[in-house]
């Protein structure tokens, strides 16, 4: 809530600085800046105003999408944005008066069940901003749990979630990234053991940036013995079909929950799915929903453990994150009710099949082949007789966004996804186009 001040308070203020009038105040402002003559286009009305909105429309070119990389073409079900979209929940706060708004509360709890169920973790948070927050948060946690401050990571972590990971700790001297070197898609195993001495935590992407898959339950088993604590950084829909965090021992869990029917939405807003194991549940960050009873004895939802929160103990909070996805995190849930334990399995083996199928197409061309050869979920990399990026924009005059071109010593590789909305004559166009394009130096 803003409440203006008074013309009292006002000339109070001016008195302070010592000037008479707030056109004193900003006299050195030259006039054109200070009120600018804004020309603005004439008024239209509804029907005029649809028509202008159409014809600009019209200038947007739907591409053919095989590109993934943290962001998903997945189908939304028309329910799905529906029940979303109902007023009574068009709002990205958790809310501070809990007895006002048990119907936002109850939302958030069957959010926070449904993440628990599916990452086979004992708590979860409200949600945080996207998945890259969420990582930052669990090695936030894991060096305030281990007291060290070396972080390990996959060369096959996402770019951006290094990238994040970097910044937040920017000023914290004694921070530390070790990036595992990933030759063959995944990380090499003497680096990776070597890594973790006095390491605070052990990234595990699950599928990586690559689409590969790692041997999990063998990495986290060696991070625990070395004293690490395990993040696991997971595509929610491949649980479906891979082993949830809890089952290898995860300490904490982190996901991007675009995936769970959010659209693709232009890059954002995006849903950060964040959970743990119960005895780390004092590092967790921002909202918790809990379920209790009220005076009379009715089921009653309440925002819990507060005291880690940095509206309440600002300098000791376990995060400066004061606020969530929650309109996210409703469509995450709505999805993930409307598909069930067997729908996501089916929607994670479309995927699987669809990929493979383009996999197995396109290392057939001419001059293409698969640059890893490791289990993947739907994403793989495709090695081209030629640079990456150039034929990607080929492509793009074919109405195909033809994936990801990769850079450094893999310039020569495109990222590729296929996700259940992919069909087979989609793959054969993909395949038809590449094909046509592959020379383009």
């Amino acid at each position: 809530m803003y409440v203006s001040i008074t013309p009292k308070e006002r000339e109070e203020m001016l008195a302070v600085i010592g000037v008479s009038s707030f056109d004193e105040l900003v006299g050195q402002v030259p006039a054109k800046f200070l009120r600018p003559d804004i020309k603005f286009h004439q008024a239209h009305n509804e029907p005029e105003l649809m028509a202008r909105l159409e014809k600009l429309a019209a200038d947007n070119k739907k591409l053919l999408c095989f590109a993934g990389g943290g962001a998903y073409d997945h189908f939304v079900p028309a329910a799905v944005r529906y029940l979303a979209s109902k007023g009574e929940f068009v709002t990205a706060y958790t809310p501070y008066q809990a007895e006002a708004s048990q119907g936002t509360l109850q939302a958030i709890y069957e959010y926070q069940s449904s993440i628990c169920a599916l990452l086979g973790m004992d708590v979860s948070n409200a949600s945080v901003y996207d998945g890259a927050t969420a990582l930052v948060e669990a090695v936030g946690a894991s060096m305030r749990l281990t007291g060290r401050k070396n972080v390990v990571v996959p060369q096959a972590l996402h770019p951006h979630y290094l990238q994040a990971l970097k910044t937040y700790y920017a000023a914290d001297p004694d921070f530390k990234v070790t990036v595992v070197p990933c030759p063959n898609g995944l990380m090499n195993p003497a680096a990776y053991e070597a890594a973790l001495k006095d390491a605070a935590c052990a990234v595990l992407a699950v599928p990586n940036f690559y689409g590969c898959i790692e041997n999990v339950h063998d990495l986290s088993a060696k991070a625990a013995k070395a004293g690490a604590l395990v993040v696991a950084a997971v595509n929610p829909v491949s649980l479906g079909v891979l082993a949830a965090p809890g089952e290898y021992g995860a300490d904490f869990a982190i996901a991007e929950g675009q995936p769970l029917g959010n659209p693709l939405h232009y890059g954002g807003p995006y849903l950060g799915i964040f959970a743990c194991k119960k005895a780390h549940m004092r590092q967790i960050p921002g909202r918790i929903c809990g379920i209790t009873k009220d005076a009379d004895g009715k089921r009653a939802f309440v925002l819990t453990l507060q005291a880690r929160e940095q509206h309440i103990r600002r300098e000791k909070a376990a995060s400066n994150i004061c606020s969530n996805e929650a309109l996210c995190a409703l469509t995450a849930t709505i999805h993930l009710a409307m598909l069930g334990p067997e729908g996501l399995r089916e929607a994670a083996e479309l995927n699987v099949e669809r990929a493979h199928v383009a996999a197995e197409k396109l290392a057939a061309l001419p001059g293409f082949s698969l640059r890893f050869k490791q289990p993947f979920f739907n994403e793989f990399v495709l090695k081209c007789p030629g640079p990456a990026k150039k034929l990607r924009d080929a492509a793009l005059q074919d109405a195909i966004l033809a994936g990801i071109p990769l850079e450094g010593e893999l310039s020569d590789c495109l990222l590729l996804c296929c996700t259940e909305q992919r069909t087979g004559k989609d793959i054969d166009l993909l395949c038809s186009v590449l094909r046509k394009h592959a020379n383009v130096r």
